[in-house]
């Protein structure tokens, strides 16, 4: 509209100008106010934290922005071929994709099989010890970057407007801080919540809000309440023991005293993957957005083979099935009994497995290596996903209204499990102890009971009713942040505040000690007067 009245305010200008310039000066008036491109510093996470970071990637590059990622030698998920338009800066890594595949398939088959085995100290000491691996793998990539000193240099000349990190590795927010960038964090939380609690300074009242991990509800009673508050308490502590060990590092690299918890509680914004479809109610600062299922997109036509068998279900549909990307094999045992299960049921079954063909394999179900999950969960004839829990594979069920049977095995999908099922729109089952007749029930329940696929319709319609689809809010706030050189007017004072400040410990010592002088000097008053009036009395009474 300015361009066209420009125009004709001034049409008099075509009779000086050169024909060609014309259309030049016209496509130069109407470009979009604020469409310059900016420069991105990406430091992503891997496997399924890639796959989020992947879509903003996409979305960012196509609007024009530079875009360099910084990932390791030894990434397993990370293909710098998927996007030329991307710089791509890979760290050596004194370690080998298979050896950091290796530790993940470890942990996997621990929480998956042995955990539930193990006694509480057996468990502690298993736990910590693949959480120091892992950590000495984060280190070693930390360390190969702040040791290159040409590449700081590089970086510090391309003058990023913007950083970008999933602390599924650590080191991202630092790289920020010594480079003077602002940044954004991208996660679904943290172990038990540490970052954004004692980190972003974000509010988590243990009356109301259940610990990440303990599988309650906002909905406690006082034994609950008394657990989740305890479980906060032993988190902390077990967490910061963690954070104190990287606090040298950060020290050392930043050239002055610092922690980590500091630099990180720098960032920007805080792009949290979930939204109230998912959440229970709870407070949260003005710097933490909700972008979850910001991966999520309308569903594709099937390839051809897909589409067949899909269709050969007829009226009773089919049945999604999917463990996730990392899950590759299981126990004969487990395969066996899921396979039988899946047999008993009317529904066609895509099973996403890459593991040994299970003997009690029914004709009804096909394994596929690699399904497009998000296609198959918008496809009219999909009745139900069996899900291990993972909040992608969640949202996207969200997303198209599908009802769930969850199986979670390890990290936060157990409290995923939990809040679809407390929202009605899945039922949850044992990975260990569930037997064939288990995973039927549960497969008859959500398919055959309609409340649970109302509950799933009604999240997808809360999904769905924003003002801004998520990956587009994500976007917003990465490119708010570039042009306002930051978002600190969002971030709270208490990050400025001691932990007695915050608390107001402080001011109620303060009103403690004033209670305490006012009743000193009243009893010292009463006793004064009270002296005085036996005295009196004493002296009358020998008068008398």
């Amino acid at each position: 509209m300015l361009c066209l009245i420009f125009l004709h305010q001034h049409s008099g200008i075509h009779f000086s100008l050169r024909l060609e310039v014309l259309p030049v000066l016209v496509l130069v008036l109407c470009l979009p106010q604020g469409a310059s491109s900016g420069k991105v510093l990406l430091w992503p996470g891997e496997y399924s934290h890639w796959l989020n970071m992947k879509s903003i990637v996409e979305v960012l590059t196509a609007k024009g922005h530079e875009i360099t990622v910084i990932t390791h030698s030894a990434t397993p998920t990370i293909e710098s071929n998927q996007f030329p338009n991307c710089s791509f800066e890979v760290i050596p890594v004194p370690f080998t994709k298979q050896e950091l595949c290796d530790h993940m398939e470890e942990v996997l088959r621990y929480w998956m099989y042995d955990l539930p085995q193990d006694s509480f100290i057996q468990a502690s000491l298993k736990i910590k010890d693949m959480i120091n691996k892992g950590m000495e793998q984060n280190k070693a990539f930390c360390q190969a970057l702040f040791s290159s000193k040409a590449l700081l240099d590089k970086l510090r000349r391309t003058q990023y407007d913007v950083l970008l990190t999933d602390p599924m590795f650590l080191c991202g927010e630092l790289l920020a801080d010594i480079l003077g960038v602002p940044f954004l964090v991208s996660l679904r939380f943290s172990f038990a919540s540490i970052m954004e609690r004692q980190c972003g300074q974000m509010p988590a009242p243990p009356s109301y809000v259940p610990g990440v991990g303990i599988q309650y509800t906002d909905n406690m009673d006082f034994t609950q309440r008394l657990k989740n508050t305890l479980y906060y308490l032993s988190q902390d502590i077990l967490v910061n023991i963690f954070a104190t060990k990287w606090d040298s590092f950060f020290t050392e690299h930043r050239g002055k005293p610092t922690t980590f918890c500091e630099t990180m509680g720098k960032a920007d914004i805080w792009l949290i993957r979930t939204y109230w479809d998912f959440e229970y109610p709870r407070p949260f600062p003005p710097n933490f957005k909700f972008v979850g299922g910001l991966h999520c997109k309308p569903a594709k036509p099937l390839p051809d083979d897909i589409e067949e068998f899909v269709q050969s279900s007829g009226d009773d549909g089919i049945v999604v099935f999917s463990l996730g990307s990392m899950i590759k094999n299981l126990t004969q045992e487990r395969a066996n009994t899921i396979a039988a299960a899946l047999g008993q049921i009317p529904q066609k079954v895509l099973w996403r497995y890459s593991g040994e063909k299970p003997e009690t394999l029914a004709s009804n179900t096909r394994i596929y290596d690699w399904i497009p999950q998000n296609d198959l969960l918008g496809h009219p004839k999909t009745r139900a996903f069996i899900t291990h829990g993972g909040t992608n594979g969640i949202y996207e069920a969200i997303y198209h209204g599908i009802p769930m049977v969850g199986i979670p095995l390890f990290a936060d999908q157990p409290d995923n499990m939990m809040h679809m099922k407390t929202k009605g729109a899945a039922v949850t089952l044992d990975f260990n102890n569930m037997q064939s007749k288990d995973l039927v029930d549960g497969l008859n329940t959500v398919i055959n009971d309609p409340t649970y696929k109302e509950s799933a319709m009604k999240l997808s319609r809360i999904h769905h009713d924003q003002p801004m689809t998520p990956l587009d809010q994500a976007v917003f706030w990465i490119e708010f942040v570039m042009r306002n050189k930051g978002a600190k007017h969002l971030r709270l004072q208490a990050h400025n505040l001691t932990w007695y400040q915050y608390h107001c410990l402080d001011v109620f010592a303060a009103l403690a000690a004033t209670v305490a002088l006012v009743i000193f000097i009243t009893f010292k008053t009463c006793k004064f007067c009270f002296r005085k009036c036996c005295l009196r009395s004493k002296s009358k009474s020998k008068n008398d």
